[in-house]
Parts: C-alpha cells; structure tokens; sequence
C-alpha cells in the first residue's frame, strides 16, 4: 500500500501542520490503494515561503542553467516512466497500456517540449531605444485535476521552471501518487530546495489557500467550470493572473461526404477513450439527418466491441474514478432515457460481469435534442449523443449552442467547406478528420471553457511579465 503522509517543501518531505489523513481508492476494485495527508491553509503558507526565497536566486539563472535541469529531469522521468504509469492506474483506473502510451507517456513529452521551446524563446527584443524584456511572474500556484494526471502536471511544471518561475502544486487529492513521484523525480534531479513544492488535500482547504495567497502571483488551474470560478474568486481580492483550463462539451460535426466508417469509429472511440474522462471529448456526434440511422448503426457496433474491465487484464475500457463520479454518470444516463432520446447502447448500470468497481457501460444516445441534459452538461463519462441536423448551418448553429467552448471536431472531404466550417465554431481547438495532438500548438478553450492557452511556446507566456525598459541605447 502507498503511503504518502508529508508534503514536499524546500527541497525536502516535512510533516504536515495538522494530522489528517485520507485512504485513496482504487476504482477498479473499490480497495483502499493508500494514504495521504490531507494540509491545511498553514502548510501552504510554508510551501509559499519556501517558494518566495527559490524565487530570487532561480529567476535570474541562464538559459543554459535550466536547460541543464531540464535535462536531468527529463532524464529521470525517463528512469521511472513505467512506475508513474502503474501509479495512475492504481489511483484513477486507467488501462495499463493507456497508461503507459499515453497518461505518463504525455507527461514525458510536454517536458520534452518545454525543453525545446524554452532552447529558442525569445525573452528579450529591443525595437528601437526600446527594450522588451519577458520576466518571470513569480511564485505559482498550480492546482490539477485525476483525469490526465501527468499531462495536466506536466504541461504546467514545465512552462514554470522554464520560465524561471517557482512552483506549489497541489494535484488532485483523488489521484495523487503519480504527482508524489513527480515530487520524487524532481528531487533526485537536483531542482533547487524551494522551486518545486507539493502540497496534498482538498479543493475548499489547500486549492483555496493557494488562490487566496498574497504570496502567490499567479494560479494555473485546470478542473471544472464550477471549480474554476471559485478559483477566480479567491484570486481576485489579490488581483493576481488566473489562468484556467475547465470542462468541454465538443462538437464532432461529420459533414455528408465524411467516410462515415472512418469518421464514426473515431468518434466513438474518442468519447471512450479514458473512460470518457477527458475535457475535449467530442461527446456531442453531430450528422446529416438522412445518415442518422447508418451512423447509429456504425456507432453501435464500435461501442458493443469495446471491452470494458479490470484496467491490469488488457480491456480498452477500465472504471471511472470514483463511487461518487460512477453515480453522477448513471444520473445522467437516466436523464437522457427520461427525456425521450433513444438510447442505442449502454444504458444504467454496471457492464455484465463486473459486480464491483466503477465501470460504466459505453452508451450511446441518439435522437438527442440539444436542450436535453446530455447534451448541454459535461457528462466525463462514456456517453455519446448523437444528434442529426438539416443544414450545415444548422450544425454550425448546434455546435456553437453550449456555455464551453474548449475543442470542437470536424470530418469532410471538402476541405474547402471544412475549413469555412471551422472558421465559424467557437473552440480554442478545432481538429479536422482525426488530426493528432500538437504539443506546440495552443491548448485552450472559449466561453466557460477558460481563459489563457497552455501547451509550447503559448504556455510559457502565461508565466511571464512583459518589461517595457524606455530610452535604451541604440
């Protein structure tokens, strides 16, 4: 059993202000997986401190300086790869190999990419006498979320350190061994005392301290919209930057020459993927009226061949999260049967022959009006909606129809249309017949998608202060 009972603070583990613990829960079998310490508002404040006084010697090293870091760390990830990967399965469920290529495997790679980026930064520019000068904002907050554990770490410590900045972390309380190896790998790659410090526990007690600083000059948080705004409340009296990535209800819109086939079996397939859990889920499927019922059937097919089971036996599918999460699911799996969409596939209930644990079956929902419950609320589960249109204006009309606005996804062979179709969606992210990722590109959202992009060079902007210095010399 892990046990992670002190917080990483100035370059060492300490105990925590006031004895509290909490048992960390395996999804897959509903066992105690662990313990941590729960910190209180006093624990923040010394990690704060300790993040204050790393602040003046490491925002003036050299590029080369923490180029060198970079590289040890990366190096280190490297070594322990394979355990990070074994930890999220543990804490959140993830299949073992989803975990390995993809969960750890992302966390990996936004450092890689943070190393590159930060080789050829421009932190400086003189125009004229005058010289712009990027400096690092100072002491950051970083609150993130169980879904992608090391990918929304990552993509946050990365641009942080490269910047110059200093760091508390304070990972999901719901999913935190791999954050504590992290701790682990910084440590034994000789980050200085101070510059990265983790704090454990809750939302309402640690996050809230965090935001609230006086000591913290900026808050990165990535989590849900109702989560996100009451960061932006405890900011706000400090009127410090808060920088927030939140939840998603993306559009997938396959237009009438799409390869229905390739189309419909990416999509299912993206809702699936990581058991639903992910903010850029492309769970509202939108499709030409006169192709409903061959897409149906196409999606019904995809979702009945994906296995769903314990995450270490080799399924595509492993649980949610958590007890709690499992039952918000199921509530609005119910919703979408009472309000009259026409369920596919799926449905209430655990998949069969899985008694235990948080397993959700892979549902598909068609007929689904957009003023239905799925398909105006961030389900984070296995859920698809789909739901037909007349026109590509009425599509464009329905993708837009949502508060988020973090991702949207297109399928056609014109790309012509494509592309004028894209230029009307409202998303900070707009992928076009299943492009990958681009960790160089901007990731971000809309409306109550967020605010601020992370991910390349966009994402070391967010750490940064723009120094105008007048009358300089030519």
């Amino acid at each position: 059993m892990r046990e992670y009972l002190g917080f990483y603070i100035d370059g060492g583990w300490v105990e925590p202000a006031r004895p509290e613990t909490l048992d960390v829960i395996n999804p897959a079998n509903g066992n105690v997986a662990g313990r941590i310490s729960m910190g209180s508002a006093a624990d923040v404040d010394r990690a704060v401190q300790a993040a204050r006084r790393a602040f003046v010697s490491w925002s003036r090293t050299s590029r080369a300086e923490r180029i060198e870091a970079f590289e040890r760390v990366i190096e280190e990830y490297r070594r322990r790869h394979d355990e990070l990967a074994d930890a999220i399965t543990e804490e959140m469920g993830a299949p073992i190999s989803l975990a390995r290529q993809a969960q750890a495997r992302s966390g990996l790679a936004h450092l890689e990419a943070g190393l590159a980026v930060l080789r050829n930064f421009t932190f400086e520019q003189t125009r004229g006498t005058t010289r712009i000068v990027k400096e690092p904002i100072g002491v950051c907050g970083l609150i993130t979320p169980w879904n992608w554990p090391m990918n929304q770490i990552a993509c946050k410590v990365a641009p942080a350190l490269a910047t110059g900045c200093t760091i508390v972390l304070k990972p999901s309380e719901v999913a935190p061994f791999s954050a504590c190896l992290f701790a682990e790998i910084l440590h034994a790659a000789r980050i200085p005392a101070g510059v990265f410090n983790l704090v454990n526990g809750a939302g309402a007690t640690v996050g809230a301290a965090i935001a609230s600083h006086p000591g913290v000059d900026m808050v990165s948080f990535t989590g849900s919209t109702r989560a996100g705004v009451e960061v932006a409340k405890a900011a706000a009296p400090g009127v410090k930057r808060v920088a927030q990535e939140l939840g998603g209800k993306s559009p997938n819109i396959i237009l009438d020459d799409a390869d229905l086939e390739k189309a419909v079996t990416a999509g299912v397939k993206h809702v699936m993927g990581n058991s639903g859990q992910s903010c850029n889920a492309a769970s509202r499927m939108l499709v030409p009226a006169e192709k409903l019922d061959e897409v149906t059937a196409i999606a019904k097919r995809v979702a009945e061949a994906i296995r769903v089971g314990d995450p270490r036996s080799g399924a595509d599918m492993g649980p949610v999260v958590s007890p709690a999460h499992w039952q918000k699911i199921q509530e609005l799996i119910a919703s979408g049967i009472e309000e009259g969409a026409a369920l596919v596939t799926g449905g209430l209930g655990r998949p069969e022959g899985l008694d235990a644990g948080c397993y959700v079956k892979p549902t598909i929902f068609a007929h689904v009006k957009n003023d239905m419950r799925i398909a105006r609320e961030e389900i984070f589960g296995p859920v698809l909606s789909i739901i037909s249109y007349s026109s590509v204006d009425e599509a464009i009309e329905i993708g837009n129809d949502t508060e988020y606005g973090l991702a949207a996804y297109i399928w056609g062979a014109d790309m012509a249309r494509v592309g004028a179709v894209a230029a009307e969606l409202r998303a900070g992210r707009v992928s076009i017949n299943g492009a990958g990722g681009d960790l160089l590109a901007p990731f971000g959202g809309y409306k109550k998608s967020g605010n601020g992009r992370e991910w390349g060079e966009y994402g070391f902007n967010e750490f940064l202060e723009v120094k105008a210095v007048l009358g300089c010399e030519e």
